[in-house]
């Protein structure tokens, strides 16, 4: 796409929040259309060079808005930072700056150095799950709430009896791919609100906030976003992942994670003469898979604070063939359990082909980001502050997911999630709200006010 029209008279939120949407949805639009598909079981980090194209540019904008330390280091982490600011006092930065400023204690009255760093966080990549390159985005001015088709693939369909989100968002300005592709808008909703909300800090250095880090990831959709993250360089006191969804909720618990692979090998000879010879893995990796329970413990079946076992791959021959799962829960307890069910099914399997050698291995993912936040309750306050600040009603939720800031939180640095706007992640149906994209950048633009102002 190669204009970016006007946003529609829809409501706002907060006059910020129509304020940046504007600057936001054309960064949005930009980003959208360079590839950074993630690929699982590449060696590489990251796992594909192309999400190297986005990172260099979101570093070159960065030192463009005076961001001067923004740079892309040896795993493809862009990390910059925006200096704190004493700003003039309250009542003079709201006057100037649309009501932006947060209401609370002159800034001069709060010293800077005790003002905790904020980090905020998104990544770059895409799901390798559908198609990722040549992204058409459109936008859909003053959604009528009826049907949405799709030009470049007539097949795919947004129902609002399907989706309920779509009811709630009727005459705001959508923004789809034609159909054929991902949107992208998981994470790159994310990255331009974070990039958005900089650039209107850089723009009004009269609103006060303390130093703030900027970071984004690679290859957070196969799980390995903060595979060599390195928090004391990155030093922040708490930090937001910028990768949810509907607007005004705040994610502080997430599944707990493992992968699981079993690898079956068995024996390949020649078919017109492998009577009593041949062990057929793919053969006994259908048994395992056919085992798994038909109702329940799956992702099409479940919902809420249910678990699941997902098989994603299958990959081999009649010699080996591997299987791969994910394993889901909230609790860690049933997480184990079903990792259990697993090695029971493949010692099954093992058991009625004894010439066949099968393997079983875990490794924890992420855990439950609930169990550490639950230390650090200021950080869901603050952003509880932000959100309503914004003009939205703040709603704590689990996400049926994981984000980088799980790991964050387990390895020390509070890191919950906030809203993008985006719905119906990794499908060519994906969508977002401009409205809602504003939404989020003001929230952010608020957020770091109230940990400087608020205390």
């Amino acid at each position: 796409m190669g204009t970016v029209t006007e946003t529609s008279s829809a409501p706002f939120t907060s006059p910020l929040a129509a304020e940046v949407a504007p600057d936001v949805l054309e960064r949005f639009l930009r980003y959208v259309r360079i590839d950074t598909q993630s690929q699982e079981g590449s060696p590489a980090y990251p796992s594909t060079a192309k999400q190297l194209d986005l990172s260099r540019l979101l570093a070159e904008e960065l030192r463009g808005m005076g961001l001067a330390d923004a740079a892309v280091d040896e795993h493809g982490y862009v990390m910059a930072t925006l200096p704190a600011t004493l700003g003039h006092s309250a009542a003079a930065g709201g006057a100037q700056a649309g009501g932006a400023l947060s209401s609370g204690a002159s800034p001069e009255s709060r010293p800077v150095d005790t003002i905790p760093t904020v980090g905020l966080v998104a990544h770059v990549d895409t799901s390798p799950e559908a198609r990722g390159r040549d992204v058409k985005a459109r936008v859909i001015q003053e959604y009528d709430g009826g049907e949405i088709r799709f030009p470049g693939d007539p097949t795919q369909v947004l129902r609002p009896a399907d989706n309920p989100d779509l009811l709630r968002h009727r005459g705001h300005d959508l923004v789809t791919s034609d159909g054929t592709t991902l949107l992208g808008a998981d994470d790159k909703a994310g990255v331009a609100e974070i990039m958005g909300a900089m650039a209107y800090l850089v723009t009004h250095p009269e609103l006060p906030h303390g130093r703030i880090r900027i970071a984004f990831t690679p290859d957070e959709e196969i799980g390995l976003g903060t595979k060599h993250f390195d928090l004391r360089k990155f030093g922040a006191d708490v930090a937001y992942t910028v990768d949810g969804s509907t607007a005004g909720e705040i994610q502080d618990e997430t599944f707990s994670a493992s992968s699981v692979s079993v690898t079956i090998r068995g024996h390949n000879i020649h078919p017109g003469y492998a009577k009593g010879k041949m062990v057929n893995s793919i053969k006994l990796a259908a048994d395992l898979l056919g085992r798994l329970p038909r109702e329940g413990l799956s992702p099409e079946s479940t919902e809420g604070r249910a678990g699941y076992v997902h098989p994603m791959a299958v990959e081999g021959s009649v010699e080996e063939t591997t299987l791969r799962f994910i394993v889901r829960d909230f609790d860690a307890e049933r997480l184990a359990g079903h990792e259990a069910l697993l090695r029971r099914l493949a010692d099954e399997v093992a058991a009625g082909e004894p010439r066949a050698r099968v393997s079983v291995v875990v490794e924890r993912s992420y855990r439950n980001m609930k169990e550490y936040l639950a230390a650090h309750p200021r950080t869901l306050r603050a952003a509880e502050t932000a959100i309503r600040r914004a003009g939205l009603e703040p709603r704590r939720a689990a996400i049926r997911g994981g984000t980088d800031g799980a790991r964050l939180s387990e390895q020390g640095l509070p890191t919950p999630n906030l809203f993008t706007g985006a719905h119906d992640y990794h499908s060519v149906r994906e969508w977002i709200s401009v409205q809602d994209m504003g939404a989020a950048t003001a929230t952010l633009i608020h957020l770091v006010q109230v940990w400087a102002v608020d205390g």
